[in-house]
């Protein structure tokens, strides 16, 4: 029987590594998965703490047995709470793998995936109403348009969505397939697949509020991240590595330099470890095709 990988984690080693782990520290993987990059941070302590936030029940099968380890099942919108509950504050570096696991774009019936005909749903915690299939189907023409404007920086926005809603008053679109057959025709020629997925990333950071609970995220990590403490963000898509950028540069998402009366810069809790965001190797690309798009940015709490 074939074993299948509940997810492969990106820049494993070189995220680690930007944590500057120390044996005895305390850290927080904000996205566990399929632990991954907990279990390379708990290979590296010896003594010390690691707590790990998931909202995804799914991914409790992933536990690690050690008595360092500690699983939050919690958003990791709620970090400081999370942390405060479990006695683990402050922390000595932050780690977030954004986006979707590999697990749950391989579960058909998860409906993050343009590769099964499944049913559309894409929430992260299954627990929450809000479903891909309710924003389709119930959004306002206006909403809907602003959904994959805003979140896919797709050019036919109005359109598309004016489509879905006139076809949605003749039928419920309920499934992968059914929306495709209703914008298929807004889809540039040989571009299909590169279409319908960032579709699909608007319909799910709309589903999961993805953008306002990474702000969340970002202001709470300076809350518990101690002075000389590492964070480290993974990111797939601009949208999300603008809002790090910004936060670590300035201090707010919009990427503005604050400055007192005297013209000094204010409001900056981190400063960048690499200017650049770090991109995975062609070597890993070829062994993980999701590592294409990542980006991960390290800064070091001031």
């Amino acid at each position: 029987m074939e074993t299948v990988t509940y997810h492969k984690p990106v820049l494993l080693h070189a995220a680690v590594d930007g944590l500057n782990i120390q044996s005895g520290g305390c850290y927080v993987d904000v996205t566990f998965g399929g632990g991954g990059h907990s279990a390379e941070i708990l290979n590296r302590l010896s003594g010390g703490r690691l707590v790990a936030f998931d909202q995804d029940a799914d991914a409790k099968a992933n536990v690690h047995a050690d008595p360092k380890f500690t699983l939050v099942e919690d958003n990791f919108r709620n970090l400081f709470a999370g942390l405060e509950n479990v006695h683990a504050l402050p922390v000595d570096g932050l780690l977030a793998d954004l986006g979707v696991s590999s697990h749950q774009f391989d579960v058909a019936e998860r409906g993050f995936s343009i590769r099964f005909n499944a049913e559309l749903d894409m929430r992260m915690d299954q627990s929450q109403s809000l479903s891909a299939k309710d924003v389709v189907n119930y959004y306002p023409e206006e909403e809907l348009a602003a959904v994959f404007r805003n979140y896919g920086e797709l050019p036919a926005a109005r359109k598309m969505a004016a489509a879905i809603v006139q076809a949605r008053a003749e039928k419920f679109i309920v499934t992968v397939d059914d929306l495709k057959s209703v914008v298929s025709r807004f889809a540039p020629r040989a571009k299909e697949n590169t279409f319908y997925a960032v579709l699909f990333q608007a319909l799910r950071i709309e589903v999961n509020d993805e953008l306002s609970a990474l702000k969340e995220l970002l202001e709470q990590s300076a809350q518990v991240i101690r002075k000389g403490g590492r964070l480290v963000v993974i990111s797939y898509h601009s949208l999300e590595d603008r809002l790090v950028k910004n936060f670590i540069n300035t201090g707010n998402f919009a990427g503005e330099v604050q400055k007192d009366f005297y013209g000094n810069p204010i409001g900056q809790l981190f400063k960048a470890v690499n200017r650049k965001p770090m991109e995975a190797s062609e070597e890993e690309v070829e062994g993980n095709p999701r590592a294409r798009s990542a980006k991960m940015r390290i800064a070091e709490r001031i």
